[in-house]
């Protein structure tokens, strides 16, 4: 592809990026502070960290305001400052049943071990605009804070119980109801696609990490299609979680797990209808799938857990998975990030002046070509039509 150096465009280039920055603030309204953002964009901020695949909230927020809201243009940001950090060490493994849940829902079954904690969604409700939002003052603040603490106390369970719970699948797989997760190779670590490019067919761990910074419209999209019939995926939901999942690091003397702090994440686990038989000896079961993503993500873990439940059964060779674009590895992981299909879209504004030119080159020689042709036609057909009939 050719592109033509664009020269003594520099002035231009400044002016463009200092008109972006008028019109952000023309309006004449206060600058959006970077709590304001972090506080109550927090859909906005989570999207911003899963996307760009760093959980750094106080970045997120400047990102948002510098990308003026553009989520895929937010998570680039944090993307791109991401390549100039350097990597300080490894966390350990940590289990979901080790977050402190805010919400945690089943949708398989009514009563769960610890029971269902509904938490902060607007699920059940009548989904209208809300004028009222447009006169918030500070005292809709103290209001706020007064009602969460009233209702933390009310909620709060006996001491040691509060916020942390068994997992259901757990249940089910002691009672043999679904498969077992696939397992990699013990000798081998995780796959890491930061430092490693995707080949097809990847390892597990591959796959949940592309899709865990994959843009969240492009896997709902994808998991949609396989749920309405361009597939044969028929989930229901096992359990979703969100809260704070504490982060551990070995200590560098004694090797023992030390907590340095905690992230703010959502994880949920899907059973498939369709059933995975590895072996005639073995009953059916149901398939799993998984999904994990910073802050309160909710759509972006159930869409990721349908697509990995089916991109599983589709490389073991089972009912659910054998059709649909959703059902193709490379296909689902090549074009779920957001960052990348942007860039390569967007890369068109870029002058083409010389792949235009060929272009239109090659244009003017097939209407040349198309021309002669027709000429030739004519031609032949006044020789083979009779004098008189010319």
């Amino acid at each position: 592809m050719g592109y033509v150096a664009v020269r003594g465009g520099s002035e231009a280039v400044a002016r463009a990026e200092e008109l972006v920055e008028c019109l952000r603030l023309l309006g004449g309204s206060t600058p959006l502070r970077l709590p304001q953002i972090r506080d109550q964009l927090r859909h906005a901020v989570s999207r911003a960290m899963h996307e760009g695949a760093l959980y750094a909230p106080l970045l997120a927020a400047p990102a948002i305001k510098q990308a003026e809201g553009d989520s895929i243009e937010a998570a680039f940001l944090l993307r791109a400052y991401r390549t100039t950090l350097p990597r300080v060490m490894a966390s350990l493994p940590v289990s979901g049943r080790e977050m402190f849940c805010l919400r945690r829902i089943s949708a398989s079954f009514k009563d769960i071990p610890g029971g269902q904690m509904l938490g902060p969604a607007t699920d059940y409700l009548i989904r209208l605009l809300q004028p009222a939002l447009a006169h918030e003052d500070v005292r809709a603040v103290i209001a706020a804070a007064e009602r969460y603490a009233a209702l933390v106390e009310a909620g709060k369970p006996q001491p040691g119980a509060w916020g942390r719970f068994p997992k259901v699948t757990e249940y089910m797989r002691q009672e043999q109801m679904i498969v077992d997760v696939p397992a990699e190779p013990a000798h081998e670590e995780p796959f890491d696609i930061t430092r490693e490019p995707l080949t097809f067919p990847c390892p597990r761990s591959a796959r949940l990490q592309a899709m865990a910074q994959a843009d969240t419209g492009s896997l709902m999209s994808l998991a949609y299609s396989s749920t309405r019939g361009y597939g044969d995926a028929h989930p229901t939901l096992v359990e979703l979680r969100y809260g704070y999942l504490p982060v551990q690091v070995a200590h560098p003397l004694t090797g023992e797990p030390v907590t340095i702090g905690e992230i703010e994440a959502t994880e949920a686990e899907i059973a498939s209808k369709a059933h995975s038989v590895t072996s005639h000896a073995e009953p059916p079961r149901f398939n799993v799938g998984y999904g994990f993503a910073f802050g309160q993500s909710e759509l972006k873990v159930m869409s990721m857990a349908i697509l990995d439940s089916v991109l599983t059964q589709a490389r073991a060779g089972s009912l659910a998975g054998e059709s649909g674009p959703a059902a193709d590895e490379e296909f689902v992981l090549l074009h779920t990030d957001g960052i990348e299909a942007s860039g390569f879209v967007a890369h068109y504004k870029l002058p083409h002046y010389v792949t235009f030119a060929a272009a239109l080159s090659v244009l003017d020689r097939a209407r040349e070509h198309r021309a002669q042709r027709q000429s030739r036609l004519g031609q032949l057909v006044d020789q083979a039509l009779p004098s008189d009939a010319r």
